[in-house]
């Protein structure tokens, strides 16, 4: 587990499932290890990819928040499926009793004998559709599931043939269009 002095944030790294067109979440998990209030605020480098929910707060003493993380759907993979996209997790003492709404920008201001811990996370792309570590046939033959070149070739055909065949059918020619 990440630890700052405040809070602990598990996992050390967002890993999304990228997936194109399709937007993906995770959460993490921010745990107050003092017997004080703690407020939190969320960060990221890249804010129209992403919604933090909640993106700020209170983790109230010895317990745990859990803020959902979502990138929204993105219409073309990054070079190597690699991300550059941070998050910083902002944490600060906060007056005992205060509740969300009492969580204001001006609280992670630095100032002289004032502490804001921060931790940074960066986001990793992982495969939606991982490969199978097991293989996809078995010695006998290809399981029912896999298509070969043949099997394309043969499919083709078939649509082709049937596509003709309604044409005749309906009075159509191919060249009639």
């Amino acid at each position: 587990m990440s630890m700052g002095d405040f809070i602990g944030i598990q996992p050390s790294e967002l890993k999304f499932p990228f997936e194109l067109r399709k937007q993906s979440s995770c959460s993490m998990q921010l745990s107050n290890k003092t017997d004080q209030y703690i407020a939190f605020k969320v960060k990221t480098t890249n804010p129209k990819r992403y919604c933090v929910r909640p993106n700020a707060g209170i983790v109230l003493p010895n317990s745990v928040c859990n803020v959902t993380v979502t990138m929204q759907a993105q219409k073309e993979a990054p070079p190597d499926m690699q991300s550059r996209d941070k998050f910083l997790v902002q944490s600060v003492v906060a007056p005992s009793g205060a509740t969300n709404k009492d969580v204001t920008p001006e609280m992670f201001n630095r100032e002289e004998g004032k502490v804001v811990d921060e931790f940074r996370l960066r986001v990793v792309y992982i495969p939606a559709n991982p490969p199978s570590p097991v293989p996809e046939g078995d010695e006998e033959g290809t399981s029912p599931g896999t298509s070969s070149a043949e099997d394309d070739i043969k499919k083709s055909s078939f649509s082709e043939a049937v596509a003709g065949s309604l044409n005749k059918l309906m009075g159509n020619s191919p060249s009639s269009e």
